[in-house]
């Protein structure tokens, strides 16, 4: 099966800082603070991150705060819920929330996020109105519903918004196969599961999810090869970025397969955390998960790609590690199904003084 190459993905984490010139760099742009969040937290997972300055990190974040209270996704961008929540995930996995009490920085984040939200209880992404229940890494209503509630939450926030409202409408997004899709009547996806059960989850209202209807469609997303695939008739893969469009057109650049199938190790995240907060995890084949997404791992130079012989990108390389961490992987801290934070950062927010 192999082992995971530990010191070969943190060195490969850390030298994308240095190739801010490269094309993978240069069309992530717009993407960097969910690159920067899932580095450090496959760092944390893989017990490392001690190898970058924490206070470095934390000025940038704030450099991306706009006056309104959001976050862009690197300085100088217009503020969006996704990169909002990826910078609180930061700050959270850092253990440096306190800077957010400067300045009534948490309110304004409150007021910014809470004035997205719609009457119907959904979240529009930002001022100009996009809305999904994705969350950080899919992008239309229930993503930002995910979004709003993850990052209230970590913030002890959440009884700001109309809690009931929000639930409401992502109930509204589930479907008779037991999923659940980005709106209502939309097709069920692995990505927009994961976003509503984890909304759910952390609202407390699981009850609205038909575990075992819901459990039989996840377990049915593993192929022969043991990974994973989004929806029916979809290849494998270990994650899947923030929109499908722009997933098919970057991986393009970079896989030796067709890019119009290749949504697959991210599922790795997106099943297993869904099949996790359902306590319906056991239904599927661990072993050969493991070994799928071990085989996606590049051995010589590290990092792991959607699938194998693909090339790596730290996305892959998130969910990859992500996914072993659900699978209790030797070695590897453990990571809370609903927050996609080590379960340490979590308990920090919740329990410490």
């Amino acid at each position: 099966m192999g082992e995971l190459e530990v010191e070969k993905h943190v060195l490969y984490i850390l030298s994308i800082e240095k190739k801010k010139d490269d094309l993978e760099s240069v069309v992530m742009e717009h993407l960097r603070m969910n690159g920067v969040y899932w580095g450090l937290t496959t760092l944390d997972l893989l017990g490392k991150l001690g190898t970058v300055d924490p206070d470095e990190v934390v000025s940038w974040v704030m450099k991306c705060r706009h006056e309104s209270g959001g976050f862009g996704g690197n300085i100088g961008h217009d503020p969006h819920i996704l990169y909002t929540l990826s910078a609180v995930q930061i700050l959270a996995l850092l253990d440096k929330l306190d800077v957010l009490d400067v300045d009534n920085l948490s309110t304004c984040i409150l007021q910014d996020i809470s004035g997205l939200q719609n009457g119907d209880g959904s979240f529009s992404g930002d001022v100009w109105g996009e809305i999904d229940t994705r969350c950080f890494f899919p992008s239309p209503a229930s993503l930002f519903s995910y979004i709003a509630i993850c990052c209230l939450s970590i913030l002890h926030l959440l009884d700001r918004i109309n809690v009931e409202k929000a639930v409401n409408y992502i109930v509204r997004c589930k479907n008779l196969d037991g999923g659940f899709g980005c709106t209502p009547g939309g097709e069920s996806h692995a990505g927009q599961i994961f976003c509503c059960v984890g909304a759910l989850a952390i609202t407390g209202s699981l009850h609205h999810v038909d575990k075992d209807l819901l459990g039989w469609w996840l377990c049915e997303r593993q192929v022969k090869s043991g990974g994973l695939n989004g929806r029916p008739e979809k290849l494998p893969d270990v994650g899947l970025p923030e929109t499908e469009l722009f997933l098919r057109t970057f991986c393009s650049l970079f896989s030796k397969n067709d890019p119009f199938v290749l949504l697959q190790v991210c599922y790795s995240w997106w099943v297993l955390s869904s099949l996790i907060m359902i306590d319906r995890v056991h239904w599927i084949d661990k072993e050969n998960l493991v070994k799928f997404i071990l085989d996606c791992q590049d051995k010589e130079n590290g990092g792991i790609s959607d699938r194998p012989e693909d090339a790596v990108d730290v996305f892959h390389t998130y969910f990859g590690v992500a996914g072993l961490s659900l699978l209790e992987y030797p070695g590897l801290k453990a990571i809370d199904p609903a927050y996609a934070l080590p379960v340490d950062a979590v308990n920090k927010i919740f329990f410490s003084k």
